[in-house]
């Protein structure tokens, strides 16, 4: 789903992965995370699309909000297992979208 998203100026994450050959786990956790993160202040929305590359797009107030939620304590659990039991590889990017059409 497309989400709507309020006017620029407003920032995203961009988290691109590839996961490891049936990672025990990862549904739950995601989903787990991602309850969280729409709790978080300043979180916006997501857009995310899973095939043999996953990227999941979040959406963020400030960069103030995105320090904190990469501070949170649950989400660091969660990033640690993603580097040691979740993903072959990985990557974020954070933008800050100025225009949308």
């Amino acid at each position: 789903m497309i989400i709507n998203t309020p006017k620029p100026p407003y920032y995203a994450v961009i988290f691109t992965s590839i996961l490891n050959e049936d990672p025990k786990d990862y549904e739950e956790e995601a989903e787990t995370v991602l309850n969280l993160a729409q709790s978080q202040t300043g979180f916006l929305g997501i857009e995310s699309a899973r095939d043999v590359l996953g990227i999941s797009v979040t959406y963020w107030d400030s960069l103030e909000s995105i320090q904190k939620w990469s501070q949170n304590t649950r989400h660091a659990i969660a990033k640690k297992k993603g580097k040691t039991d979740f993903y072959k590889a990985y990557r974020t990017r954070i933008s800050k979208v100025e225009r949308e059409y």
